[in-house]
């Protein structure tokens, strides 16, 4: 059963309404900063204040004919206006409004997505103490490895999701700029006084340097770390998805009253939350390298970036605002089953402590070659047969038992003695915080 994504905040910030909106009150703004200036009448300005509006339908109307959205955005404030229209975008260029607006829009969407972000990291934090003391196994090349518990996954994924945050806000810090600085950038028409007050207004830093255009180093940065943050989601993604599996079953996701896994096969209960995030997050990925490739502009500009950035942009900071809404129901509804993984972890009938019985030879004073030699060997007798189990094939060694006595075999076989930092490393992850 897939979920509707309805229209959210921030599917509203990517609609022409904020965008037009926007567009207006940076043009409203700058009038406003020229008459402070004494350049035009403030009496000017209050009329433009009063009158300005903008009609969605009528701006697309009017630019099947202009061929250019700024200009039919401007013809259809004037209707609006009148007379007084012609202070509007004074010295200013189209990019002006176009970049400063795209660097509030992205600003904004960052802000929408960060608070996602800290619900997912508390969500994580809730589930890592949880589930601190719950044993697995834990899985190298997708073999089994040594115990872990489930809580420091959770709480691997916790501190992933901190920087995740610090690499948001580095990169909203970067977008926050605006220009008014004119056809290319060097306030030929303009006072830099207007940008510093349209700027202020908006919650952004004007650009110490312009062209045309903001430069796009800058929504590099910031589509490359929602890429970032999406192959994190699909770290956790696959993960889960691997621990659904049927012959694991560690975790699984919740699976609601009424839904269904398949049309063929009643039984199924399938990872497509997970899947979904898997996919998506190769989006994002797609998009951070056309926003690198929109960095290398022609001269002062040229316009190969928009149309890029006009799907690009939006589709990213949407996307990943469905995943994190998906991922953060999905950890809090997440279905652990402690006892398939006490069973998984048995599976390989005491293998997992092969090193612990390797570093107490070593410590016999056996050379870590012979002593690997001689824990192999019997390591792979229980490979071999599935009726064996490797603290047998120790005390059948006659090699082993010279160097060890029945007691300090039986000792090796405790899961609780290798897991004893991690109170420890949870003092200095999520309970640090």
């Amino acid at each position: 059963m897939i979920e509707r994504y309805t229209l959210s905040e921030m599917g509203k910030i990517w609609e022409d309404e904020f965008k037009f909106s926007t567009w207006l009150q940076i043009e409203i703004l700058a009038s406003e900063a020229r008459a402070n200036l004494g350049e035009i009448p403030m009496e000017d300005v209050e009329v433009i204040k009063s009158k300005a509006d903008f009609d969605v339908k009528r701006i697309l109307e009017i630019e099947e004919t202009t061929k250019h959205d700024v200009i039919a955005f401007l013809t259809n404030v004037a209707e609006y206006v009148g007379d007084e229209s012609r202070h509007i975008h004074y010295g200013m260029t189209s990019s002006d409004i176009l970049d400063t607006t795209l660097s509030y829009q992205m600003k904004s969407a960052g802000e929408l997505l960060l608070k996602r972000l800290h619900q997912l990291k508390d969500n994580l934090k809730e589930r890592a103490i949880e589930n601190k003391t719950t044993v697995c196994i834990g899985r190298s090349h997708g073999i089994h490895a040594e115990p872990t518990t489930m809580g420091l996954k959770f709480a691997l994924w916790y501190e992933e999701i901190k920087r995740n945050i610090i690499r948001l806000k580095d990169a909203i810090e970067i977008i926050s700029v605006g220009q008014i600085s004119g056809a290319v950038g060097t306030f030929g028409h303009l006072s830099p006084k207007v940008e510093e007050y349209v700027c202020e207004k908006l919650g952004l830093n004007p650009a110490s340097v312009s062209t045309q255009v903001i430069q796009r180093d800058r929504h590099a940065q910031f589509m490359c770390t929602l890429a970032i943050i999406g192959s994190t989601l699909e770290k956790i993604a696959v993960e889960i998805r691997h621990l659904q599996r049927t012959e694991v079953l560690e975790a699984e996701e919740y699976f609601a009253k009424g839904q269904k896994g398949s049309s063929a096969m009643p039984h199924k209960r399938n990872p497509i939350v997970s899947e979904r995030v898997t996919g998506l997050a190769r989006i994002l990925r797609g998009n951070s390298i056309t926003a690198m490739e929109n960095v290398a502009l022609w001269h002062e500009r040229d316009i190969s970036h928009s149309s890029v950035e006009r799907i690009a942009v939006p589709d990213s900071c949407i996307a990943l605002d469905y995943m994190l809404d998906l991922m953060i129901k999905l950890i809090k509804n997440l279905i652990i089953y402690p006892e398939n993984m006490i069973e998984n972890l048995n599976l390989t009938r005491g293998l997992v402590f092969s090193q612990t019985i390797l570093l107490k030879i070593i410590n016999k004073g056996v050379t870590r070659e012979d002593a690997y030699k001689l824990v192999q060997d019997s390591a792979m007798k229980v490979w071999a047969d599935e009726n064996k189990n490797l603290k047998d094939e120790l005390l059948a060694s006659k090699k082993v038992m010279k160097l060890l006595d029945k007691k300090e075999v039986e000792e090796i076989f405790n899961t609780n003695k290798m897991l004893k930092q991690v109170d420890y490393i949870f003092s200095r992850s999520v309970m640090k915080d």
